[in-house]
């Protein structure tokens, strides 16, 4: 199993290099600092500001996040902090008969692995979904800054209440949305933290998450497909009509979002 130190140290990538990166033209990181340009790729680092994020980048390291990776596990120790750019990371809860639910979803918006205190454990498990790339804070170190006060404190509480109302949300939809309407959300979820309109993702994936069967995904999505929402081929969701998409989800998914529209209101 995939461990948090198994991540490999990566070497740090130029200003001019970030943008193919995240856009997907390279595959492979180069030698130099840690840019400006490259961190304001995540949402949560471009609110700090260039003077307070720059005093962030001895501490900061840009490194690959590979599909099925796990970031931590539950009960594990945290010993990072990481910022998504272009990298999906699911958070799941697993049962003790295996059975696994989606809890949350975090991309380019926000940040997973936050410990405010030491020896803290995770409460679920982090898994990269989609691929990409992600700047990596040891624990010790983004907690040093959060006690130090002042905005990367007040970013970090409006980001734990943006998370709070996400979690609450996919509560109530769990126990009041049909699977047609959870699917669509969990669609809309990804496509908000996608660079493109399509998605990789497999009907064996989106049942697990949703913790439904297969066969239930696959009629939720054929319906969805004869609706004009989307189109399905093996491995791939593209999204034809996101307006649809979230009038299907309804009401569930635009609660979601008022957290992070906060957030952003206050940035």
């Amino acid at each position: 199993m995939y461990q948090p130190q198994s991540i490999r140290p990566s070497v740090n990538v130029p200003a001019a290099a970030v943008r193919d990166i995240v856009l997907g033209a390279r595959s492979e990181l180069a030698c130099a600092p840690v840019s400006l340009t490259g961190a304001q790729q995540n949402e949560l680092l471009r609110a700090l500001g260039r003077v307070d994020l720059e005093r962030l980048f001895p501490n900061l390291e840009l490194v690959p996040l590979k599909k099925g990776d796990y970031l931590y596990e539950f009960g594990s120790k945290f010993d990072y902090a990481y910022f998504p750019t272009n990298a999906i990371v699911s958070l799941h809860y697993v049962m003790e008969d295996g059975a696994t639910t989606e809890i949350a979803v975090v991309g380019r918006e926000g940040v997973v692995g936050v410990a405010m205190y030491a020896n803290e454990r995770a409460s679920c498990s982090a898994v990269v979904q989609a691929a990409g790339y992600g700047y990596r804070l040891r624990t010790d170190a983004l907690r040093n800054l959060f006690n130090e006060g002042g905005p990367f404190a007040q970013l970090m509480m409006r980001y734990t209440f943006a998370m709070f109302v996400q979690l609450a949300q996919n509560v109530v939809g769990t126990r009041h949305s049909t699977l047609e309407q959870k699917l669509c959300r969990w669609l809309l979820e990804r496509l908000d933290r996608s660079l493109s309109s399509e998605l990789k993702v497999t009907q064996e994936t989106m049942a697990t998450m949703l913790g439904v069967r297969r066969e239930s995904i696959t009629l939720a999505a054929g319906k969805l497909q004869a609706e004009g929402l989307i189109q399905y081929r093996r491995g791939t969701v593209a999204i034809l009509d996101r307006a649809g998409l979230e009038v299907c989800a309804g009401a569930c998914y635009k609660a979601s979002r008022v957290g992070f529209d906060l957030m952003r209101s206050h940035q």
